[in-house]
Protein backbone atom coordinates (compact mmCIF):
# COMPACT_ATOMS: atom_id res chain seq x y z
CA UNK A 1 0.00 0.00 0.00
CA UNK A 2 2.47 2.60 0.92
CA UNK A 3 4.66 2.01 -2.51
CA UNK A 4 1.04 3.09 -4.18
CA UNK A 5 0.64 5.97 -2.23
CA UNK A 6 4.25 6.74 -3.29
CA UNK A 7 3.99 6.03 -6.96
CA UNK A 8 1.09 8.14 -6.98
CA UNK A 9 2.98 10.86 -4.95
CA UNK A 10 5.48 10.66 -7.78
CA UNK A 11 3.31 10.67 -10.53
CA UNK A 12 1.56 13.72 -9.23
CA UNK A 13 4.82 15.80 -8.43
CA UNK A 14 5.48 14.81 -12.14
CA UNK A 15 2.57 15.79 -13.87
CA UNK A 16 2.89 19.18 -11.66
CA UNK A 17 6.62 19.80 -13.64
CA UNK A 18 4.76 19.09 -16.71
CA UNK A 19 2.01 21.66 -15.92
CA UNK A 20 5.44 24.21 -14.42
CA UNK A 21 6.88 24.42 -17.90
CA UNK A 22 6.46 27.39 -20.04
CA UNK A 23 5.71 25.52 -23.19
CA UNK A 24 1.58 25.76 -21.65
CA UNK A 25 1.44 22.36 -20.14
CA UNK A 26 1.65 18.46 -20.29
CA UNK A 27 -0.15 15.12 -20.73
CA UNK A 28 0.97 11.62 -19.52
CA UNK A 29 -0.32 8.73 -21.80
CA UNK A 30 -0.21 5.19 -20.43
CA UNK A 31 -0.99 2.08 -20.63
CA UNK A 32 0.29 -1.92 -20.13
CA UNK A 33 -0.35 -5.08 -20.20
CA UNK A 34 -1.09 -5.35 -16.57
CA UNK A 35 1.87 -7.10 -15.93
CA UNK A 36 4.27 -3.94 -17.25
CA UNK A 37 2.83 -0.53 -17.76
CA UNK A 38 4.01 1.97 -19.43
CA UNK A 39 3.80 5.75 -19.55
CA UNK A 40 4.96 8.50 -21.52
CA UNK A 41 4.97 12.52 -19.99
CA UNK A 42 4.98 15.21 -22.50
CA UNK A 43 4.98 18.71 -23.46
CA UNK A 44 2.19 20.37 -24.67
CA UNK A 45 2.70 23.68 -26.45
CA UNK A 46 0.21 26.24 -25.22
CA UNK A 47 -2.43 26.46 -28.14
CA UNK A 48 -2.28 23.10 -28.71
CA UNK A 49 -4.86 19.70 -27.88
CA UNK A 50 -3.51 16.45 -26.87
CA UNK A 51 -6.27 13.95 -27.63
CA UNK A 52 -5.69 10.21 -26.78
CA UNK A 53 -9.09 8.87 -26.59
CA UNK A 54 -10.96 10.47 -29.79
CA UNK A 55 -9.02 11.33 -33.40
CA UNK A 56 -6.33 9.80 -31.57
CA UNK A 57 -7.52 6.28 -31.03
CA UNK A 58 -9.24 6.49 -34.57
CA UNK A 59 -6.23 6.40 -36.59
CA UNK A 60 -4.48 4.06 -34.32
CA UNK A 61 -1.92 6.14 -32.12
CA UNK A 62 -1.97 6.77 -28.63
CA UNK A 63 -1.89 10.45 -28.51
CA UNK A 64 -2.35 13.37 -31.47
CA UNK A 65 -1.10 16.80 -30.40
CA UNK A 66 -2.73 19.12 -32.69
CA UNK A 67 -3.01 23.21 -32.93
CA UNK A 68 -7.25 24.17 -32.57
CA UNK A 69 -9.41 22.34 -34.15
CA UNK A 70 -8.72 18.77 -35.40
CA UNK A 71 -9.29 19.01 -39.23
CA UNK A 72 -8.07 15.27 -40.32
CA UNK A 73 -5.54 16.22 -42.07
CA UNK A 74 -2.06 15.10 -41.57
CA UNK A 75 -0.10 18.11 -41.63
CA UNK A 76 1.13 19.43 -38.28
CA UNK A 77 -0.11 16.61 -36.34
CA UNK A 78 2.17 15.48 -33.83
CA UNK A 79 1.72 11.73 -32.69
CA UNK A 80 2.86 9.11 -30.28
CA UNK A 81 3.05 5.21 -30.94
CA UNK A 82 3.48 2.83 -28.41
CA UNK A 83 3.89 -0.69 -29.18
CA UNK A 84 5.46 -4.26 -27.89
CA UNK A 85 8.95 -4.40 -28.91
CA UNK A 86 9.10 -6.77 -31.93
CA UNK A 87 12.92 -6.11 -33.91
CA UNK A 88 15.97 -6.77 -31.77
CA UNK A 89 17.02 -3.12 -32.02
CA UNK A 90 16.30 0.33 -32.64
CA UNK A 91 17.98 0.54 -35.15
CA UNK A 92 16.12 -2.45 -37.17
CA UNK A 93 12.80 -0.26 -36.42
CA UNK A 94 14.63 2.55 -38.16
CA UNK A 95 15.92 0.89 -40.75
CA UNK A 96 12.53 -1.23 -41.51
CA UNK A 97 10.92 2.33 -41.38
CA UNK A 98 13.13 3.89 -44.19
CA UNK A 99 12.33 0.89 -46.25
CA UNK A 100 8.80 1.21 -45.83
CA UNK A 101 8.85 4.70 -46.81
CA UNK A 102 11.27 4.46 -49.62
CA UNK A 103 9.03 1.89 -50.96
CA UNK A 104 5.77 3.79 -50.70
CA UNK A 105 7.56 6.98 -52.10
CA UNK A 106 10.87 5.92 -54.09
CA UNK A 107 12.22 9.75 -55.16
CA UNK A 108 12.13 10.80 -51.59
CA UNK A 109 15.22 11.90 -49.73
CA UNK A 110 16.11 10.65 -46.42
CA UNK A 111 18.24 12.82 -43.77
CA UNK A 112 19.01 12.40 -40.27
CA UNK A 113 17.33 14.27 -37.69
CA UNK A 114 19.75 15.19 -34.87
CA UNK A 115 17.61 14.87 -31.71
CA UNK A 116 18.86 15.37 -27.98
CA UNK A 117 17.19 12.08 -26.18
CA UNK A 118 15.16 12.19 -22.80
CA UNK A 119 17.47 11.06 -20.01
CA UNK A 120 15.62 7.85 -19.49
CA UNK A 121 15.21 7.22 -23.91
CA UNK A 122 18.15 6.69 -26.34
CA UNK A 123 16.06 8.17 -29.60
CA UNK A 124 17.10 8.25 -33.08
CA UNK A 125 15.16 10.55 -35.51
CA UNK A 126 15.05 10.34 -39.51
CA UNK A 127 13.57 13.58 -41.75
CA UNK A 128 12.25 12.12 -44.92
CA UNK A 129 11.73 14.58 -47.93
CA UNK A 130 8.80 13.45 -49.86
CA UNK A 131 8.42 13.66 -53.59
CA UNK A 132 4.97 14.92 -52.79
CA UNK A 133 6.50 17.87 -51.29
CA UNK A 134 4.90 16.53 -47.84
CA UNK A 135 8.10 15.95 -45.55
CA UNK A 136 7.92 13.27 -42.46
CA UNK A 137 9.95 13.84 -39.33
CA UNK A 138 10.12 10.37 -37.07
CA UNK A 139 11.64 9.72 -33.61
CA UNK A 140 12.29 6.20 -32.67
CA UNK A 141 12.96 5.68 -29.00
CA UNK A 142 14.09 2.99 -26.77
CA UNK A 143 12.92 3.19 -23.27
CA UNK A 144 14.78 0.37 -20.63
CA UNK A 145 15.05 -3.08 -22.36
CA UNK A 146 12.81 -4.09 -19.64
CA UNK A 147 9.97 -2.48 -20.49
CA UNK A 148 9.19 -4.62 -23.75
CA UNK A 149 7.86 -1.60 -25.49
CA UNK A 150 9.65 1.07 -28.34
CA UNK A 151 7.95 4.25 -28.84
CA UNK A 152 8.09 7.22 -32.20
CA UNK A 153 7.03 10.43 -32.32
CA UNK A 154 6.24 11.86 -35.59
CA UNK A 155 4.85 14.69 -37.58
CA UNK A 156 4.06 15.66 -41.34
CA UNK A 157 4.84 19.41 -42.18
CA UNK A 158 4.54 20.54 -46.23
CA UNK A 159 7.94 22.02 -47.78
CA UNK A 160 6.02 25.15 -48.21
CA UNK A 161 4.38 25.65 -45.10
CA UNK A 162 5.35 29.15 -43.47
CA UNK A 163 5.08 27.96 -39.94
CA UNK A 164 7.68 25.11 -41.09
CA UNK A 165 10.93 25.92 -38.77
CA UNK A 166 9.33 26.23 -35.75
CA UNK A 167 6.82 23.29 -35.85
CA UNK A 168 9.98 21.10 -36.37
CA UNK A 169 11.48 22.94 -33.60
CA UNK A 170 8.42 22.65 -31.51
CA UNK A 171 8.86 18.32 -32.67
CA UNK A 172 12.25 18.00 -31.58
CA UNK A 173 11.37 19.49 -28.24
CA UNK A 174 8.41 17.56 -27.82
CA UNK A 175 10.59 14.20 -29.00
CA UNK A 176 13.45 15.15 -26.65
CA UNK A 177 11.79 15.78 -23.57
CA UNK A 178 9.48 13.19 -23.30
CA UNK A 179 9.88 11.33 -20.29
CA UNK A 180 9.39 7.45 -19.92
CA UNK A 181 7.73 5.81 -16.83
CA UNK A 182 7.04 2.09 -15.95
CA UNK A 183 4.70 0.03 -14.02
CA UNK A 184 5.28 -3.12 -12.89
CA UNK A 185 2.14 -4.48 -10.99
CA UNK A 186 -1.45 -2.82 -10.96
CA UNK A 187 -1.25 -1.45 -13.96
CA UNK A 188 -4.36 0.17 -16.07
CA UNK A 189 -4.16 -2.48 -19.56
CA UNK A 190 -6.77 0.62 -21.25
CA UNK A 191 -4.14 3.20 -23.11
CA UNK A 192 -5.42 6.68 -21.62
CA UNK A 193 -4.29 10.01 -21.26
CA UNK A 194 -4.05 12.93 -18.72
CA UNK A 195 -3.60 16.37 -19.30
CA UNK A 196 -2.85 19.48 -17.65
Amino acid sequence: MIRVVLALFALFVLVGAAVANDQGGGVLVYGGSGKAGWGIMADVPQGWTSDCCTYAKAIGVNLALYQGEWTGKPERVILLNVWDRTLPTLQAELDADRRQYMQRDPKATIEPLPIVASANMVCKGVFYRGSDHEDDAVVFCEPPTSSGVRVSWSMTVADADPERSNLLKIFAHIAGRANYMSCRSGCSSTPNARGH
